[in-house]
């Protein structure tokens, strides 16, 4: 009676430690998503396996890393909590993998991929290793995506149940875009992506990739549901909360960018605080957005406040990843705003620390600037040092993203064509202006605040406006809403267009576009006071 007393207690015991640490488990994702990932680590070790792969899809890859090493720790013949550390070093969608940190990492499993998938106890792991062996293997950083997308086919084709195998492939197939957008390889990826949103609503990397498959003024739409959705499945992803902007931007809508930025940069902020890291652990990336949402609010004081802690972060962190956030928030800040004096111009920075498009927006900001203040001949030193970058720029290296070289022709073409207007070349400055949004139009569309800081149909529209050719004028700024819908500057332009060509409806309904957009603007912009009076009046 005693020894059955004794097992019955036993196995309650049992079952009231499963079920502790199931709770455990749900209190530890309940935050980040949900996903079904079953493997063949140990059940102490699959809490923080499945917390890491839900960071892993959002982004959030330091801590992702973290909780896999926890899960290595707690079952050191784990092979899939090798697999996963080993991900968190490949940012696919930045450009970024360090193949050293994930083959070390892989190392500590076995010294060889057979060695490796011979750790697995199942074929089904086995294909996960194989695939990431594949990612860090031999060959360019092009062809190692190319072949990791194919090993991710396959898994999914071989276990068409697991939304991990499709959420990952998904996820490689927007890895293989790498000379920016492709419309055909971004709505493969969507199709997958799909699969698991509707067998899985609350999955983080389903509604991840979807927004970055969608990503777009065309696709925005379609991805407001996943975007929705994000928002509420990841609360504790600083990335997931930013990430939900991308589809505001895409479509305009200011105050929701703003909003989801806000937020961002709080979470990321509350745990800098919490772990005590440093302050580069700051999600900068939310902060330029959300300073570009300012700006197209009409909210001036409070994006240049943005910048000023921004150079504060600057000098403390003097990371190159801070410097680069720091010179683009200075150039949207200038760009935008066009208040050319104050310490926004005087703010510090080196063309040759900053990546080419960066470099770029900065010359035009600084350039456009020493115009407005009738230094000419400083303005042309600046348009010849971009020149000398642009010279020095290989765009033929893989490692080089062509796109942002793109980028940059069109903001030296901007800043050419500004010194002609400023020599009284006006015909010659439309002109080079023609040919900048020629090329600007071939490029494929950047998501968030646009690389070609100064879009250049909108500079194009403003002066041909300026030059009473008013239906070149109203078509350039079509071209440029296209392309970035609601941006403020293009509706002001179509809404003086429209009044001066007679449509009186078209100018009414822009107007009041604009007196929605700039609810919250500094009062005394004379932009707003203008929408606000014609929009009252129309």
């Amino acid at each position: 009676m005693d020894t059955m007393r004794h097992r019955i207690v036993v196995a309650l015991l049992c079952i009231f430690s499963i079920t502790l640490a199931a709770r455990g488990a749900d209190a530890q994702t309940a935050d980040l998503g949900t996903i079904s990932f079953p493997t063949s680590g140990a059940d102490a070790a699959q809490p923080h396996f499945i917390r890491g792969v839900l960071l892993l899809h959002s982004f959030e890859y330091a801590d992702a890393a973290e909780a896999f090493r926890e899960a290595q720790r707690l079952d050191p013949d784990f092979a899939m909590a090798y697999w996963g550390e080993a991900m968190t070093y490949n940012h696919s969608l930045w450009a970024q993998q360090d193949r050293e940190a994930a083959l070390g990492a892989l190392n500590r499993l076995a010294p060889t991929p057979a060695a490796r998938r011979a750790k697995a106890p199942t074929e089904r792991e086995g294909g996960y290793l194989a695939a990431v062996d594949i990612l860090y293997g031999e060959g360019s950083k092009l062809e190692r995506d190319l072949a990791y997308s194919e090993a991710m086919r396959r898994l999914r084709a071989s276990y068409p149940e697991d939304n991990e195998a499709k959420a990952f492939y998904a996820l490689s197939i927007l890895g293989t875009a790498h000379d920016g957008r492709d419309h055909v390889t971004y709505m493969r990826a969507a199709a997958v992506a799909e699969e698991v949103f509707a067998d899985n609503p609350r999955h983080p990397g389903a509604v991840h990739y979807l927004i970055h498959s969608y990503d777009d003024p065309v696709h925005a739409p379609l991805g407001l549901r996943p975007a929705r959705a994000y928002a509420k499945i990841a609360p504790a992803a600083s990335h997931a909360q930013h990430m939900i902007s991308h589809i505001f931007v895409a479509l305009g809508m200011w105050e929701e960018v703003v909003e989801a930025n806000q937020i961002a940069a709080r979470v990321a902020d509350e745990r800098r605080q919490k772990k005590g890291l440093p302050v580069d652990a700051r999600n900068y990336h939310a902060l330029h957005w959300l300073a570009y949402g300012y700006l197209q609010q009409g909210r001036y004081d409070e994006a240049r406040d943005l910048l000023f802690d921004m150079e504060k972060d600057a000098a403390e962190s003097r990371s190159g990843r801070a410097v680069h956030y720091l010179a683009s928030m200075r150039a949207d800040y200038l760009v935008n705003s066009r208040r050319w004096d104050g310490g926004a111009v005087e703010i510090d920075v080196r063309l040759g620390d900053l990546n080419v498009d960066v470099a770029a927006a900065s010359a035009l900001a600084s350039g456009w600037a020493l115009l407005g203040h009738g230094d000419r001949q400083e303005a042309e030193r600046v348009l010849s040092q971009l020149h000398q970058r642009l010279e020095a720029t290989d765009d033929g290296d893989p490692a080089t993203y062509r796109p942002g070289v793109q980028a940059a022709h069109v903001l030296a073409l901007e800043l050419e064509a500004l010194i002609q207007l400023d020599d009284g070349e006006v015909d010659r400055a439309i002109e080079t202006l023609q040919r900048a949004s020629e090329k600007e139009s071939a490029m494929p569309y950047e998501y968030g605040p646009p690389p070609v800081v100064k879009p250049s149909h909108e500079l194009l529209g403003e002066v041909l406006l300026e030059q009473g050719r008013v239906e070149e004028a109203r078509a350039a700024f079509e071209a440029a809403l296209a392309r970035g819908p609601r941006r403020v500057d293009s509706l002001i332009g179509l809404a003086r267009a429209a009044e001066r060509l007679g449509d009186a409806k078209t100018a009414e309904r822009t107007y009041a576009t604009l007196v929605e957009i700039w609810q919250n603007a500094d009062p005394s912009l004379r932009d707003v006071k203008e929408a606000r009076r014609k929009a009252s009046t129309g």
